[in-house]
This record gives structure tokens, sequence and C-alpha cells, in this order.
């Protein structure tokens, strides 16, 4: 055990987060998402829901300066009604961040042609609908 980092944090999603370079992206994915198929890395925590994961990352994880939207979503599938209120929550915990300055919505399958390339994929048992989430790293 150490002190100071939160329980949702794995030992491989740390050793993950140490790994990532300048530029380096992260997915978090809800319980829908087709992780194992896709992640170059897979983490799996499942059983956690995104925020307070995204909330634990966040205190270690600068994001990136250097482009307009260092976060992105996944876009709502054109014609389904439903609104994904989970994102003001997200927008909400990254407000808290000095790092932050802006949030892109990206089409459902370009969104998975990005995690294809990503760092890693943190599979979670999120059960929101449209609850996928993309970080790139920044430099302390």
């Amino acid at each position: 055990m150490l002190r100071g980092i939160p329980p949702v944090l794995s030992p491989d999603l740390l050793k993950t987060l140490m790994e990532m370079g300048h530029g380096d992206e992260i997915v978090l994915a809800d319980g829908n998402f087709p992780a194992a198929s896709m992640a170059q890395r897979l983490i799996r925590l499942d059983g956690h829901n995104i925020p307070p994961v995204l909330e634990a990352i966040l205190k270690f994880l600068p994001l990136d300066t250097y482009v307009d939207k260092p976060v992105a979503l996944m876009g709502t599938v054109p014609g389904d009604d439903y609104v994904p209120l989970i994102k003001d929550e997200y927008r909400s915990i990254l407000a808290k961040y000095d790092n932050y300055h802006g949030v892109e919505d990206i089409e459902r399958f370009a969104f998975y042609e990005r995690a294809k390339k990503a760092y890693a994929i943190v599979a979670t048992g999120e059960s929101a609908k449209y609850a996928n989430i993309i970080l790139k790293k920044g430099v302390l």
C-alpha cells in the first residue's frame, strides 16, 4: 500500500500512466466499448465507473496544452435521442484542473479508429451510453 494513491488506480494503470509519453493517448471505455478487440494495451477496471477513474487519473496525468482539445468524447449517433448527461459530469471534473482547456466530440467510428491507436484502453464497468473518453498526455 502507498499513501495518497486513489484505490481505483490499479498497479497496471499507474504503470501505464508512467510509461506514457507526451502526446500519447489513453481511452477510458464504458462497458459497451469493444476494448479487448481494439487495445494495444488493455487495463481492466471492471466494477468501476468512469467519473472516479477520471478524477483519480487527472490528479497525476497532465493534459496536453500544445493542442486545442486534449480531451475527446464519443459523439452521439445521429438520430439517437439519448442525452449522455455523463459528459456534463466529465466537464465538471475536467474544469478542476488548470491544464484543461478543451473537449471535442468525435463521431463514433472515428472514435473507434482513434482508440485503436491509443497507448492503452481502460475497460470499466461504466453503464452510461456514449461514456467513452480519450485523454492526451501533456508534459510537466
